[in-house]
């Protein structure tokens, strides 16, 4: 008999086989109401996919004659529906990795714990894939007839602004709900693998420790990361800003991206920065400011992943706009009407997903936080001060959040109007700022004040004895 190498490696104990998905289902027993925030990006990809899908099939199907055929390219209609199609794919993959990433942040300890009993993190990756595939499945299922219901809704959008002839009738092809459940599932476990990268390969101890104190061991190579993405968003900017108009515009996308996720990956630093900076202002409101910067302090990491859908659809919408406000305001001719509410529709289908992508990271990390909500009402805290100390850490969030928007929406635009306006001064009427505030407020307080207000009408100590 062989005897056993003193120095192999310690093989897992983890079991391999259906016992080893144990994670899995627990992830959807336990953790359901973390899971909502792939379930409602996911489901929204599938309902812009399947509109794109049977609108471009609609057209194609259509019988038209050769001058409607030729007026309907001149439009690029069908491009448009393949450009809408392509962002709610790259989208999908973005915001399921944000969204699984407050997930799989409420599964810490249970990652931990497996871990330490010899789970490999090739077994903790699939186990989140798997949570993000199963989800995806009935998200897609919901998403198609909401989809069909779009696509007639967005076909005739597009008649009433002369972009498609009157002869297009809508066709609700089932063929597209296989095709939307596919690219759903790959995507979501695409994005699921990104967000697992570092959860899994996290040391067992340093695991436990972190779910214990919530504070991450180790962010210099974070912050590295994040930097050189900022500096290399920058330095595309420039060289974006010596494109011809229609590939500056494109390409600009990628400075957004670039920017966004870098900001993502310095929001604790940005976020505990931003606690400094409002300390006189949180002086001023006494006991509730100080606890305010504090717990926004603590919780840094975790609100962290909402910055990157904040401050990317801040910043999106930010350039698309100003874009046209600007060139009107220098030129004094606006562009054609229908091509301002093609590109704004666009837009919104971009904003609207990094908002449910926000809207639900914020929300997962509020329901996260139920003990320490109910550990402040025990310590003496009433439920108003509670509230006042969550309505304080979210202005300091949507602050923080609009002011990195601006940054990256002015260094994404400025050399592309000073190239093609010659003004290094964009230009936004002041309600269209106001709206901008506005919907970011609704947002961060939909997702921090709102479901503390909910969580707190229970009785403190039942919250302490509850399921985390």
């Amino acid at each position: 008999m062989k005897a056993p190498q003193e120095n192999a490696p310690p093989r897992s104990t983890f079991p391999p086989g259906p016992r080893g998905a144990g994670l899995t289902r627990q992830a959807l027993r336990r953790h359901r109401w973390a899971l909502l925030g792939p379930f409602a990006t996911q489901c929204l990809a599938a309902t812009v996919i399947t509109a794109m899908l049977t609108t471009s099939w609609s057209l194609s199907a259509a019988r038209l004659t050769p001058d409607q055929r030729h007026a309907l390219a001149a439009t690029d209609i069908a491009d448009a529906a393949g450009v809408f199609t392509g962002n709610a794919v790259y989208l999908s993959i973005l915001m399921v990795g944000v969204t699984m990433t407050a997930a799989i942040a409420r599964q810490a300890r249970d990652i931990a714990l497996l871990r330490a009993v010899g789970a490999t993190p090739g077994q903790i990756r699939r186990s989140v894939a798997r949570q993000a595939a199963i989800v995806a499945v009935p998200a897609a299922a919901l998403g198609f007839p909401l989809g069909l219901a779009a696509g007639w809704a967005w076909l005739a959008a597009l008649t009433d602004h002369g972009l498609v002839p009157a002869a297009v009738g809508y066709e609700p092809a089932l063929l597209a709900l296989p095709i939307v459940i596919g690219i759903e599932v790959v995507t979501s476990v695409v994005g699921a693998l990104v967000a697992a990268i570092r959860p899994s390969r996290v040391p067992p101890a340093t695991a436990m420790s972190e779910s214990a104190t919530r504070r991450p061991a180790g962010s210099a190579v974070r912050t590295t990361v994040g930097l050189v993405l900022l500096a290399g968003g920058a330095v595309l900017s420039a060289v974006v800003s010596g494109l011809a108009a229609d590939q500056a515009d494109d390409a600009a996308l990628f400075v957004i991206l670039a920017m966004c996720i870098g900001v993502g990956l310095l929001g604790p630093v940005l976020l505990g920065a931003a606690a400094r900076l409002a300390r006189p202002l949180l002086r001023a409101a006494g006991g509730t400011g100080r606890l305010a910067g504090d717990t926004l302090v603590s919780q840094s990491r975790a609100l962290s992943s909402a910055l990157i859908p904040l401050v990317l659809a801040g910043s999106f919408a930010g350039v698309k706009v100003a874009s046209h406000t600007t060139a009107a305001h220098v030129t004094g001719v606006s562009d054609p009407a229908a091509d301002i509410w093609l590109d704004y529709a666009g837009t919104a289908v971009f904003v609207a997903f990094a908002a449910v992508g926000a809207l639900n990271t914020l929300l997962a990390v509020s329901v996260g936080r139920q003990r320490d909500l109910a550990l402040m009402r025990l310590a003496g805290a009433t439920r108003a001060r509670v509230l006042a100390v969550l309505t304080c850490e979210a202005g300091m969030v949507l602050g923080t959040a609009l002011v990195l928007a601006a940054g990256v929406a002015l260094a994404t635009l400025v050399p592309l109007i000073h190239t093609a306006l010659h003004t290094w001064t964009p230009h936004v009427p002041p309600a269209h700022l106001a709206f901008a505030v506005l919907a970011g407020a609704a947002v961060v307080g939909a997702g921090t004040v709102l479901p503390a207000a909910v969580l707190t009408r229970r009785p403190a100590i039942e919250s302490i004895e509850g399921p985390p």
